[in-house]
């Protein structure tokens, strides 16, 4: 997740009027609504195919901003950490967050009142309550084997 895009750079309205794999890079990353939830770790159930968020984030994630601490560097430094794009949405969009915006653009589906995109303002998703700001703990500060105990209740 990078900083916010300033609106000046993207065609208006681009997410409702243009297919993803049209959009420019910029307009790309300008539908990340900075929430930080995609960057929650999550466990599958091999039976099931279920989804399960937990509160436990990415080592990158800074939890005050919600934003990548090393988005440029995010795939070499976390080998397993899943970059998103036009082509590869199709596979992942089932277990992003049903707010993302990439997922519900994806599915058809408008962009939420508090998305920056809509409201204007890159704190609106955090007074809306939607991003991950001040309740994720650290990977690395939790063991793998005690992530089930930090599985998130609500459906992100």
């Amino acid at each position: 997740m990078k900083d916010p895009i300033p609106r000046d750079d993207v065609r208006p309205r681009f997410w409702a009027r243009v297919p993803l794999k049209d959009l420019t890079p910029r307009e790309w990353e300008a539908l990340c609504d900075g929430c930080g939830r995609c960057c929650l770790n999550k466990l599958e159930d091999a039976d099931t195919g279920e989804i399960a968020f937990t509160r436990v984030a990415c080592r990158l994630l800074d939890g005050e901003t919600c934003r990548c601490g090393n988005y440029p560097l995010r795939k070499r430094l976390v080998p397993e950490c899943v970059v998103l794009t036009p082509q590869n949405i199709g596979e992942i969009a089932y277990w992003m967050p049903a707010t993302c915006a990439y997922r519900l653009v994806y599915e058809g589906r408008p962009l939420e009142r508090w998305h920056p995109l809509v409201s204007g303002d890159p704190d609106s998703v955090h007074r809306a309550g939607i991003s991950v700001r001040g309740w994720t703990v650290p990977e690395c500060a939790v063991p793998e084997e005690e992530w089930e105990e930090h599985i998130i209740a609500e459906e992100l």
